[in-house]
């Protein structure tokens, strides 16, 4: 399912650009179809779950294709079959839209779907 932010580009933040505010944060993380996890209202983070390692690999090779292209990249923590993404944009010292339309671009690779962990 394609969103808006699917539809953008990570563009380059300079360390003047605000963080977004947290009536900002709200409304972006309804546009993402899975539950991110807002953290001190700096970076957000969720668990993808999948059946097997080589799957968890798999998905993992393709978030780092996506965020290479969009010079942009997670933080992202690989235990067997969990891999756990945390994105934030550090030049603005807490979250920018970069970091959502990431989350929504790992989104669409998400096939089959897996299980959703809080």
């Amino acid at each position: 399912m394609l969103n808006e932010l699917t539809n953008k580009k990570c563009v380059r933040c300079e360390s003047k650009t605000p963080p977004l505010e947290k009536i900002e944060l709200q409304s972006y993380l309804k546009k993402l179809r899975t539950s991110w996890e807002l953290i001190d209202g700096k970076k957000i983070k969720h668990a993808f779950i999948f059946k097997t390692f080589p799957e968890a690999i798999s998905f993992v090779d393709r978030v780092a294709e996506i965020a290479e292209a969009e010079g942009h990249h997670p933080n992202i923590h690989i235990y067997y079959n969990k891999v756990v993404i945390e994105l934030r944009t550090h030049s603005v010292g807490g979250l920018s839209e970069n970091d959502f339309i990431l989350a929504a671009k790992f989104e669409t690779i998400l096939s089959p779907r897996p299980t959703q962990q809080p």
